[in-house]
């Protein structure tokens, strides 16, 4: 397992957030209205979500998520709104603005990691960007998802298979193996189908299953 201090967590995650604000910066008008691999979100809605998180700290979140009766749905629109700019260049540059933010709901860094690198995987896979996240930072990911349930049932996605990197050093589980790139096995394990058809072997199957409809 790679040891990872706080320091370098956040370090990690100031670095995704500034390669994709750097992505976002060339996005055509009508491309801020795209569907991403993010359920019913547009781009916009992806980004306003980024800086939602950035902005919030656990007694605020505390206070939004039992406003919201306790759905986590009801919650994410609400900050979602709260953030998403008049226009797309006022949305983005909110999100720039929370580039260097060290704020967080809870001291799982490896999982607001994990909501910049799968989100930013969301809004560039239907727009055709080639940019990818730091390789060490997936792995970081990767390994926090097979170890815990937390924003996405990741864990549980990859309970009882060997998920093997074809990149990097990730190997975790036991059972049917899965193949892919680090990349794609934490995308699969957050839940994107598009993600989990690019994984071979003989588990592979049976983690497309256990996805969402």
């Amino acid at each position: 397992m790679t040891r990872t201090t706080s320091e370098q967590h956040w370090e990690m995650i100031r670095a995704e957030r500034g390669r994709l604000a750097d992505d976002l910066e060339a996005l055509r008008p009508a491309e801020w209205s795209a569907p991403t691999l993010c359920a019913d979100w547009s781009v916009e809605d992806v980004v306003a979500h980024l800086t939602a998180g950035a902005s919030v700290g656990r007694w605020g979140w505390l206070r939004s998520i039992a406003g919201a009766g306790f759905r986590p749905a009801v919650h994410n629109a609400r900050r979602l709104a709260e953030h998403r700019g008049p226009t797309p260049a006022q949305t983005l540059d909110s999100f720039r603005g929370v580039v260097d933010s060290r704020v967080a709901p809870t001291g799982d860094l490896w999982a607001w990691l994990g909501e910049v690198v799968v989100h930013g995987s969301d809004v560039r896979e239907p727009l055709g960007i080639r940019t990818a996240p730091d390789p060490d930072a997936v792995l970081v990911v990767a390994e926090g998802y097979v170890r815990k349930d937390f924003a996405v049932a990741s864990r549980s996605t990859a309970r009882g298979l060997r998920l093997v990197a074809t990149d990097s050093s990730f190997r975790a589980g036991d059972g049917p193996t899965i193949e892919g790139t680090t990349l794609d096995l934490v995308l699969a394990m957050a839940g994107r189908p598009t993600a989990a058809s690019r994984l071979r072997g003989d588990g592979a199957s049976v983690l497309v299953e256990r996805l969402p409809l």
